[in-house]
C-alpha cells in the first residue's frame, strides 16, 4: 500500500516492510509519508525490498532553522463529556487515588518495598539520589518532585535514608509547597523500626486519601502522555496516526497531550516547528532539538543512529522513518509549549517534553510532567508501565492477539480503512474513570531517571 501519492515505496501489509513502487536510482531520496526517509545507496528495481542494505540516512549534525509557521486551524469541540476522577484540595484532578512511596535515594528501595507489601501502597525503586552532582542531581530531584506532586496520588510518603545528597531536608527546598495532610516524610536513620514507622504513616495517608470520592470531571482536565516503543512498519500507518487523531480531538475538547522522545523527532522536527503557536515556542523547539544533538556529540555518538534491532526487524530502516511515524502521535495540533525535565504541563494543547526515547525514562518523564495516563503505541510489544496507567496500543492484529496480556487496544482496523478514534476516546475515558490498564493489572510499574553526569 502507498501511504501518500508522493511515496516511491509501498508498505507490505503482511510484514510492514517497504518495497519499491517504481525504479529508484542510486542517490535518489526514498519517500514515505510524503517525506524523505533517506536515500538509495544502489539502484533499486520496482518491487525490490527497500531496507538497511540499500538505504542510508540523510541526517547530519545540527541544523539552522527559520520560523515559517503553517496556517494553524485548531478545531474547538463543545462537549459535556466527563470522567469520574478525584478533585484535590489544590484544585488539581487525579484519575487514581493510591498512596505512593517516593524514595529520595535508592538505598531505601527494599524498605519501601516492605512497607508497600504490608499496606498496598505503590513504591518505585530507583538507584539515584546520592553521589550525583549538579544537573544530574537536579534532574533526579525534579522528577521525584513531579511524582510527589502528582494528583493521581491521594497521599505520598517521602522516604529517605538520612545521609544522602538528596536527603529530605535538601529535597524539601526543591519540593515547593505541600499539603501536610497529603505529604509525609520519614528519614529511616531517625527511627528504631523503620518498617513499623513507615506502615503507620502510610495507614494515616490512606485514611486521608479515602476522604476523596469520585465525581464527574470535565474531559478538558485530562492530560495524556504520548509514547511509542518497539515500533514496526505499521506504527506510522495505524497506531501513531490513530493516537494523533485522538490527540487532536482531546485538544479540541480543551484537554492536553504531551509528546516526548526528542531523538525520535530528528528528521521530522520541521513539521513540529511549523506548528508552533509563536516564535518563542519555535525557538524553544529549536533549542530542544539542538541541545539533544549536542548531548549525542558530547558523548561521541552519531546523531542519526537510533532504530533498534526490533525496529529494523519490523521494517523501520532509518531514524527519519522512525521519527516521521513517531511525531504523528501529536496529530496536527498546534505546539503550545516546550517542557524541560521536571516541568509540569500548564497549557491546554500539545506540549513537547525534553527526554530520550528510552521507554522507562520517557514514561517516567511523562508522569513527572503531570500526565494522568500514557498512550504507548507498539508494534513489537512491551509489558512496561509506570506509576500512571500506561495503555499499550498495538499497531498490528497479530500482536494484539498474541500478547493480549500486554495490549489494551488494537489499532489494526485502520489498515481496513476504519477509524476507531471514538473507540479510543471512550477507552481513555473509561481508564480515567477507573478501568485498569494491562500494566496495572499485572503490577508492571517502573521508573527510571535520566542521567548525564559523574557518579562519585
Amino acid at each position: 500500500m502507498l501511504i501518500t501519492k508522493l511515496d516511491n515505496v509501498e508498505v507490505n501489509i503482511e510484514d510492514g516492510h517497504k518495497y519499491a513502487a517504481r525504479d529508484i536510482q542510486a542517490g535518489e531520496n526514498i519517500i514515505k509519508y510524503g517525506q524523505p526517509i533517506g536515500h538509495a545507496t544502489a539502484d533499486i528495481k520496482k518491487g525490490e525490498h527497500v531496507h538497511t542494505h540499500n538505504v542510508k540516512t540523510n541526517l547530519s549534525e545540527k541544523l539552522e532553522y527559520t520560523y515559517t509557521p503553517a496556517e494553524l486551524k485548531q478545531e474547538k469541540i463543545e462537549t459535556d463529556r466527563t470522567f469520574d476522577g478525584y478533585l484535590r484540595e489544590n484544585g488539581e484532578v487525579g484519575i487514581r487515588n493510591d498512596v505512593w512511596i517516593v524514595n529520595t535515594v535508592g538505598c531505601v528501595n527494599k524498605i519501601a518495598e516492605k512497607i508497600a507489601q504490608k499496606t498496598g501502597a505503590k513504591h518505585f525503586p530507583h538507584p539515584f539520589g546520592c553521589s550525583q552532582l549538579n544537573e544530574d542531581q537536579e534532574v533526579t530531584q525534579k522528577i521525584l518532585r513531579g511524582m510527589v506532586n502528582h494528583p493521581n496520588a491521594g497521599g505520598v510518603l517521602v522516604l529517605g535514608l538520612g545521609c544522602e545528597n538528596n536527603n529530605i531536608d535538601v529535597f524539601k527546598t526543591v519540593l515547593g509547597e505541600w499539603n501536610e495532610k497529603r505529604v509525609r516524610f520519614l528519614s529511616v536513620q531517625d527511627v528504631e523500626d523503620e518498617i513499623e514507622a513507615g506502615v503507620a504513616i502510610v495507614r494515616e495517608l490512606q485514611e486521608y486519601a479515602a476522604t476523596f470520592k469520585k465525581q464527574p470531571i470535565p474531559v478538558s482536565k485530562l492530560k495524556v502522555g504520548l509514547k511509542c516503543g518497539g515500533s514496526d512498519g505499521f506504527s506510522g500507518i495505524t497506531a501513531n496516526p490513530l493516537v494523533g487523531r485522538f490527540c487532536d480531538k482531546l485538544v479540541a475538547m480543551g484537554g492536553s497531550c504531551v509528546l516526548t522522545e526528542v531523538p525520535e523527532m530528528f528528521g521530522a522536527e520541521h513539521l513540529l516547528m511549523q506548528r508552533c503557536v509563536d516564535e518563542a515556542t519555535f525557538q524553544k523547539t529549536v533549542a530542544l532539538i539542538n541541545n539533544f544533538k549536542d548531548y549525542f556529540t558530547r558523548h561521541n555518538q552519531v546523531i542519526y543512529e537510533n532504530p533498534s534491532p526490533g525496529n529494523k526487524k519490523g521494517g523501520i530502516t532509518t531514524l527519519e522513518e522512525k521519527s516521521l511515524g513517531c511525531v504523528q502521535k501529536g496529530g496536527l495540533s498546534p505546539v503550545v509549549d516546550v517542557l524541560d525535565y521536571g516541568d509540569r504541563v500548564t497549557k491546554n494543547g500539545l506540549s513537547l517534553l525534553n527526554g530520550p526515547g528510552n521507554d522507562i525514562v520517557a514514561v517516567t518523564n511523562l508522569m513527572a510532567a503531570g500526565a494522568h495516563m500514557i498512550l504507548f503505541t507498539t508494534g513489537r510489544g512491551t509489558p512496561l508501565g509506570t506509576g500512571v496507567p500506561t495503555a499499550k496500543i498495538a499497531t498490528n492484529h497479530y500482536l494484539a492477539t498474541h500478547k493480549a496480556n500486554w495490549i489494551d487496544f488494537d489499532a489494526s482496523p485502520m489498515l481496513k480503512g476504519e477509524d476507531p478514534t471514538d473507540d479510543l476516546l471512550n477507552f481513555v475515558l473509561a481508564v480515567a474513570s477507573g478501568e485498569k490498564t494491562k500494566n496495572e493489572q499485572n503490577g508492571y510499574e517502573e521508573i527510571s531517571i535520566f542521567k548525564d553526569g559523574v557518579t562519585l
